[in-house]
């Protein structure tokens, strides 16, 4: 895609810019544009804070197709580019990632998630080698990177707060512990499908090192334990959001540990955690109502801001409707209503008598309204 943009001749950039010119205001006598005293005549003439407003309306090949027009062009583009998708790239994104990373010195945001794997372990070394103030990396499907790249990243990229390797499952749980002892200031991680690098050992890692963190998904990764998830709840209290969907080792233990050492989680999935019972339930409500005073009262009328919002118990069979009442009762942001899904209870045919305030609000309204006599 780069090489495309050196075919464009200086002949065909002047035509461009001539049309640009005439479609737009301002032009002077000579055909030019005034800009702070200077007229522009031709596309070299163009400011690079104009450029970089410019390309920042179009898409990501453009911009990348821009940057292979001059070497002036290129500079610029490089310094000033903050955030990038390769996504759109479906060939060659590796030999991309490397003609392109030792100019992205000031990229913050890079999303190279991919349909079928491209990416190898030389392009994300060059990432870390180059872009040291990146603070959020998308690696998903990332299926041919090794330990290499966690421990480059480690390196590399320090400031990173978000962090996606999903379904990255050469990833091992030793690499991923080593790099968050220097990735401290992660928020957001998702290690979904990451059989291999999530494991209670590395989670003890991110309990030990992550205290910032706000959400994690573990969903399928059934060598998450109890241990694990005990650390992380008591490692980042701040956790809001916490996927453990098919983590099919954990206990009630897990929930108890989160429900006393989270307290602001507001997402939480148990789907296919089928060891979970009400007692894990129970503590949930009960930390609600251990919470309450100190952050409900306050905030009378937003009650759908605070406490726990979603939570996904499919395929927990061995739930009651009394624990999941109460849960209902506590939290009344979970809606069981139709077309606000927050309680996902799908397959627990023994809960179908749980409801939300929203349903029992519309019971008492529709037992209030008198019926015609007869």
């Amino acid at each position: 895609m780069v090489g495309e943009a050196t075919n464009l001749s200086s002949e065909d950039l002047n035509l461009c810019f001539e049309k640009m010119m005439m479609a737009g205001a301002g032009a002077d006598r000579a055909g030019g544009v005034k800009m702070d005293g200077v007229v522009i005549t031709e596309w070299k003439d163009i400011p690079m804070e104009l450029l970089l407003r410019i390309l920042s309306l179009v898409d990501e090949p453009t911009v990348i197709v821009a940057s292979g027009v001059c070497s002036g062009w290129r500079d610029a583009i490089c310094l000033g580019l903050t955030h990038l998708s390769l996504s759109w790239c479906k060939n060659n994104m590796n030999n991309l990632v490397l003609s392109l990373a030792p100019k992205l010195t000031k990229l913050q945001t890079l999303v190279l998630r991919q349909d079928k794997p491209q990416l190898e372990d030389n392009a994300v070394e060059a990432i870390a080698n180059s872009c040291h103030d990146l603070q959020d990396l998308d690696l998903s499907k990332s299926f041919k990177l090794s330990d290499r790249s966690l421990y480059a990243l480690a390196h590399g990229c320090p400031n990173l707060t978000r962090l996606n390797i999903s379904g990255c499952t050469s990833f091992s749980d030793h690499a991923l512990a080593y790099l968050c002892g220097f990735c401290w200031k992660l928020k957001i991680l998702n290690l979904c499908g990451c059989v291999k690098a999530a494991t209670d050992y590395a989670l003890q890692a991110i309990g030990r090192n992550c205290n910032q963190l706000q959400s994690l998904n573990l969903g399928w990764c059934e060598d998450v334990g109890d241990v694990g998830v005990m650390n992380l709840a008591y490692g980042c209290p701040d956790l809001r959001s916490l996927d453990l969907c098919g983590c099919v080792c954990i206990t009630d233990d897990s929930v108890i540990a989160l429900a006393n050492g989270c307290p602001h989680l507001r997402s939480l999935g148990l789907y296919y955690c089928r060891n979970i019972t009400d007692r894990a339930i129970y503590s949930l409500a009960q930390s609600g109502v251990k919470n309450k005073p100190g952050i409900w009262e306050s905030m009378k009328g937003r009650y759908d801001e605070e406490g726990l919002q979603s939570l996904n118990i499919s395929q927990c069979t061995a739930l009651t409707p009394p624990a999941v009442q109460a849960l209902c009762d506590t939290f009344p942001a979970l809606h069981t209503c139709s077309g606000r899904h927050s309680l996902v209870m799908s397959g627990c045919l023994n809960l179908t008598s749980v409801h939300c305030v929203c349903a029992g609000q519309s019971h008492r309204t529709a037992s209030s309204i008198p019926h015609p006599a007869h």
